[in-house]
């Protein structure tokens, strides 16, 4: 008689693993090699967002665009920044509604086309005015893409695959950061407008991509369960973890486990709508973590680096403009790396060691920055410029670590289907509150307080890792709807029973069916 799978993998350490075929592969199954193309498409959201993020780190350094623009200083190039930021959350609204009421699939293809539309304005803007409303453009249609985008990666993931991607998701913020910053460096010796109309217009690539493409993708099963489309779920499911195969053990427990979740918070009003989010235990935990860790992406120390790494290079002596935008594409090819090795290491060794330890890197080597700036601005000791360079490099290998892969995948594995996509919307809200209060604060008291400014940022790194050691929970090894055990108690746990007796059956059926040889033929 076959074990109850859902069952055994609620309780035991290796979870769903023992309903896995070992021999189905990324790179042998011709399926699965085809879904992780169509993920490609769908991480390249990441992409856009960090090219902008580098974009005007880089625009800042060109003397083209300084002089088009007239030198944009203080609080005109804080607008400059955070306008985007302001456009995400004018979107930020409509962005849930659109990816549970229409699907994820038509909500990134929203996004793309206001991404377009933003990418082209800006390449022809003529003056200020335009170039902010470009921005603003663009970040409206980032919020409504990466609302839907990671959720998708992580709702029609391969089980085994899924942390990997998901991490990955903001991992690839960081490729965009790379192409960025070389094409800046490149087109700087441009001698007229086009030194920063090219990378701007560049900016558009993912978009082109997701425009054509998206609806080859995989809607998420989750999502068409919801609307009462089992039969064309169950097939998704199938066709892409189990070759087609419906009656699949790994299939038949997501598609049971899926199918319960939803249907208890159907029928539980009170886990549905914007005031579950902070209704019960669990969820005000969910939320408390989800909004700590979205702030701490933001306020860890990195925001000096990732938009006014020039004005940072302005304090240690470093003023030419060719070796500032050489430094920056160092710099983002170096976080693509350490935040990749992360990103396959999460199921290793598990999301917890993974904060402290990046929290703990962070503390350590922004201090370390903090002191060698310090001395350089006192003595002008070049030895001391040179090291902040050095710590900048290292503390950005510690915030790679966690920062960086995790707090996308993190936030939606805590997250129930029912307020996924509200819940994520909390997340970006949060961020972009922090990056336009970031870009607003950073640039005027750099210029005030120039290094002294840095200690505020080392008293909050020592709080994040407190916080951090106290409140994050482990969560590896366990499927979307059984992370839920770990915040919703006994709610969590008869779901797990439901679907254990109703998988349970299916198995036993299954194996039946698999051992006889005429039911075979």
């Amino acid at each position: 008689m076959a074990v109850g799978p859902a069952l055994t993998a609620s309780n035991s350490p290796d979870g769903f693993m023992h309903l896995v075929d070992p021999n189905r592969k990324w790179y042998n199954n011709r399926r699965l090699i085809i879904l992780h193309g169509w993920l490609v498409l769908l991480v390249i959201t990441s992409s856009t967002n960090g090219y902008d993020g580098s974009l005007m780190n880089s625009l800042q350094s060109m003397d083209q665009w300084k002089d088009f623009f007239h030198d944009p200083e203080g609080g005109t190039l804080g607008l400059l920044n955070a306008i985007q930021n302001i456009g995400s959350l004018a979107g930020y609204p409509f962005a849930p509604y659109l990816s549970d009421g229409i699907g994820r699939r038509p909500t990134i293809w929203m996004g793309a086309v206001c991404m377009l539309a933003g990418a082209a304005l800006q390449a022809a803007c003529m003056n200020i005015h335009q170039f902010i409303g470009a921005r603003f453009l663009l970040g409206f249609g980032l919020s409504i893409a990466t609302n839907s985008a990671p959720m998708l990666v992580t709702e029609v993931s391969y089980p085994t695959y899924r942390p990997q991607w998901t991490s990955l998701y903001n991992t690839l913020w960081y490729s965009g950061n790379i192409v960025a910053s070389w094409t800046a460096f490149g087109t700087s010796k441009i001698n007229s407008n086009w030194s920063w109309r090219i990378p701007s217009l560049l900016q558009g690539i993912p978009s082109v991509f997701q425009f054509f493409l998206i609806f080859l993708v995989p809607e998420s099963p989750r999502y068409l369960i919801s609307k009462g489309k089992d039969a064309q779920a169950l097939h998704t499911l199938a066709y892409y973890h189990a070759d087609g195969d419906e009656q699949d053990p790994l299939v038949q427990y997501e598609f049971e486990e899926i199918k319960a979740a939803i249907r208890i918070d159907q029928e539980t009003q009170k886990n549905v709508g914007w005031k579950a989010l902070f209704a019960t235990k669990g969820n005000r935990r969910r939320m408390l973590i989800i909004m700590a860790i979205a702030w701490f992406s933001q306020w860890s120390g990195n925001g000096l680096v990732s938009y006014y790494l020039n004005k940072v290079f302005d304090t240690i002596g470093i003023t030419d403009n060719a070796i500032q935008l050489l430094i920056t594409g160092i710099l983002a090819i170096w976080n693509l790396f350490w935040a990749v090795f992360a990103s396959f290491q999460v199921e290793r060794w598990g999301r917890r060691f993974l904060f402290l330890t990046s929290a703990g890197g962070m503390l350590l080597f922004f201090t370390l920055q903090t002191i060698c700036s310090a001395q350089y601005a006192m003595h002008q000791n070049p030895a001391a410029a040179h090291a902040v360079i050095a710590f900048i490099f290292l503390f950005y290998a510690f915030y790679d670590l966690a920062f960086t892969p995790l707090i996308v995948s993190y936030t939606l594995e805590i997250l129930p289907y029912s307020l996924r996509a509200k819940g994520f919307n909390v997340f970006n809200l949060t961020i972009s509150i922090a990056l336009i209060f970031n870009q607003y604060v950073n640039p005027i008291a750099l210029k005030n307080i120039a290094w002294k400014y840095y200690i505020v940022y080392c008293c909050w790194l020592a709080f994040e890792f407190a916080f951090l050691y106290f409140f994050i929970i482990e969560t590896k090894n366990r499927t979307l709807e059984e992370t839920a055990a770990l915040f919703d108690g006994e709610d969590a746990a008869a779901l797990q029973q439901a679907t254990a007796r109703v998988v349970e059956v299916r198995h036993e059926d299954y194996d039946e069916k698999s051992s006889d040889p005429g039911l075979k033929a």
